[in-house]
């Protein structure tokens, strides 16, 4: 009868599976695990309620959203664009480097760059859009694959260098787990042992985002004798 409890993950398995809307999914599941377990209605919703207010500091992420568009509505955008195109020589790899190392020492120090809805979206990926389109048009499909480059970018930066941290979330919680497992670790340990990670990251993602930059060299080379031609 234990493996009852896990209802919900077949409910919300069966959800994502037919596409069904994912907060009604969510909400089904947690509620069916709740009786399944024997937790009354009024417990359930004292639980719920109990959770949103201790972690109630997690909402505060919509309040930038506002601010992001009235910023992008206000130019920011195009004042980055412009900065970019001033600096012939960024290329769009250059600056994926740049901003992957910054990324990596603002978690260092414990300071989040808000991610790729408040930073990288507004700010970074139209940085490089307008060094790979200093020389020629973007096609759609370039448009796109810069995008996904910059959110991939960001995502190295902050998944690898998170822990270097040494009050982070994730420090703390894999110090407080090991410990409750009989296997009591200090968090500057972690730190240490995420330093290496960190660097080989650097290293690799700033060899991927040179590779980058030669595909679009090479695009940009063919494309110009395909004109002279």
């Amino acid at each position: 009868m234990e493996y009852l409890k896990l209802i919900g993950i077949a409910i919300i398995i069966l959800g994502f599976a037919f596409k069904l809307d994912t907060i009604a999914v969510v909400i089904v599941s947690a509620v069916a695990t709740a009786l399944v377990a024997g937790i009354s209605v009024p417990d359930l919703l004292t639980l719920l309620g109990k959770s949103f207010i201790e972690n109630r500091v997690v909402s505060l992420f919509f309040l930038t959203l506002p601010m992001i568009g009235v910023i992008e509505r206000h130019g920011l955008k195009e004042a980055a664009v412009n900065a970019i195109q001033k600096l012939k020589n960024l290329t769009p790899g250059r600056i994926l480097n740049l901003y992957l190392l910054i990324r990596e020492v603002a978690c260092a120090f414990g300071i989040t760059l808000s991610g790729q809805v408040q930073f990288v979206r507004p700010l970074i990926s139209p940085m490089v859009q307008a060094a790979a389109s200093a020389h020629e048009k973007l096609t759609p499909k370039q448009v796109d694959l810069i995008k996904g480059r910059s959110a991939a970018v960001d995502n190295f930066g902050n998944f690898y260098a998170q822990n270097l941290f040494v009050a982070s979330g994730g420090v703390l919680l894999m110090a407080s787990t090991m410990k409750s497992l009989g296997h009591a670790i200090e968090p500057t340990s972690i730190v240490l042992y995420s330093i290496p990670m960190a660097i080989i990251t650097l290293v690799i993602t700033s060899l991927y985002n040179i590779h980058f930059d030669r595909q679009f060299n090479l695009k940009g080379n063919q494309k110009s004798e395909a004109n002279h031609d």
